[in-house]
């Protein structure tokens, strides 16, 4: 059954432009990817991103991964593009194939859906791809990440963009509540496909919403206060950090010193993010306690070489620097690690305000 639409609750082509505003620049004529499920999150999201994308005289692409997990899902996706065909939205299915593992199935579903959304826009050339995740999602990732005891970045949710070397992930319904989005797909009299596995109390999440639905809110001044601090990080990062032609990051000792204690966990969480190329930052004690040694007394000889160690991927040394013999941290990769991700501020997009992770 299908509730009846508030119109209060609608998120309108004013609304929409407005929560893509802070990714600009776009192409002239852009081109963007939408992935689509079918479910009532991204079927929204496609709609309104048509919609954005004519108006600039440009058009959108939408991708629909079929895991090959769950009987029917091939005909789920063929379903979803027929559908988005008719809304005039060129669309192409995605599959998963090959074996699918006995442990850790959503985190591999995950990995292999990133692999094949991206795959398909760099074939195509297509820069931007918009994710559907809101501000339900966002408050129910806090909750997961904060039993995890992740670090300050992970606590502040899922960033609105994330560059990678292929395409630029976007999260703009990140503010907005999933009831606005069912909203706007009944004045549109849109139908969509409820997946059963978000009620499969196997997976975190779906435990998590029956246990607490009422929790899942996110507040918008998490999003200002978030801006803020990537303000801080950003400048702390210009003031601090430099970079070495082979790869790696220098981070001044002295000025990472001057840094209070979290936001020099916080930098250097960033620095090994960016330099090791894993998907998650380390965790928060063991990023407290890797700015603690870097900033704590040289215990050897003016290089400090007995301090050197590891951290997510990484290799930390400090070294005497010729000619100002100041004491810098170099953070190298380790042997044989690549595939490096982006540095603030653009990993962690803060959404809000137009360039809000970005130095004024």
């Amino acid at each position: 059954m299908r509730l009846t639409p508030d119109d209060s609750q609608l998120v309108d082509a004013g609304t929409f432009a407005r929560l893509m505003a802070p990714f600009d620049p776009f192409e002239a004529e852009p081109v963007v990817a939408v992935a689509v499920s079918g479910g009532r999150d991204s079927l929204a999201l496609a709609l309104l991103a048509r919609d954005w994308a004519a108006v600039r005289s440009g058009r959108i692409v939408a991708l629909i991964v079929d895991h090959g997990l769950r009987s029917g899902s091939d005909e789920e996706a063929t379903s979803t593009r027929t559908l988005l065909k008719s809304l005039g939205i060129e669309a192409v299915v995605l599959c998963w194939s090959g074996p699918k593992p006995r442990s850790g199935l959503q985190a591999a579903a995950r990995t292999e859906r990133y692999r094949l959304l991206s795959g398909e826009c760099r074939r195509r050339g297509i820069l931007h791809l918009l994710l559907a995740h809101h501000a339900d999602d966002q408050a129910e990732t806090v909750i997961m990440r904060a039993a995890r005891g992740s670090g300050p970045d992970g606590l502040a949710g899922m960033a609105a963009l994330v560059e990678r070397a292929d395409v630029r992930l976007l999260r703009p319904l990140l503010t907005v509540p999933r009831e606005r989005l069912t909203a706007t797909l009944l004045a549109r009299g849109v139908p969509w496909i409820d997946d059963p596995s978000n009620a499969d109390l196997r997976f975190e999440r779906a435990r998590l919403r029956a246990a607490a639905p009422s929790s899942a809110t996110f507040a918008a001044g998490e999003h200002g206060a978030r801006a803020d601090d990537e303000r801080r990080l950003a400048r702390a990062a210009i003031e601090t950090l430099e970079f070495d032609q082979t790869g790696g990051a220098i981070i001044d000792r002295a000025g990472f010193c001057r840094l209070d204690a979290s936001l020099q966990a916080r930098l250097l969480s960033r620095v090994v993010l960016a330099i090791g190329g894993r998907d998650h930052a380390p965790r928060r004690d063991r990023a407290e306690r890797a700015a603690h040694r870097l900033a704590g007394p040289v215990v050897r000889g003016k290089s400090g070489k007995g301090q050197d160690f590891t951290l997510s991927a990484c290799r930390l040394t400090l070294r005497q620097v010729l000619p100002s013999r100041r004491l810098r941290w170099i953070v190298w990769p380790e042997s044989g690690r690549n595939g490096r991700q982006p540095l603030v501020p653009a990993e962690f997009f803060a959404c809000g305000e137009p360039a809000a992770s970005h130095v004024d």
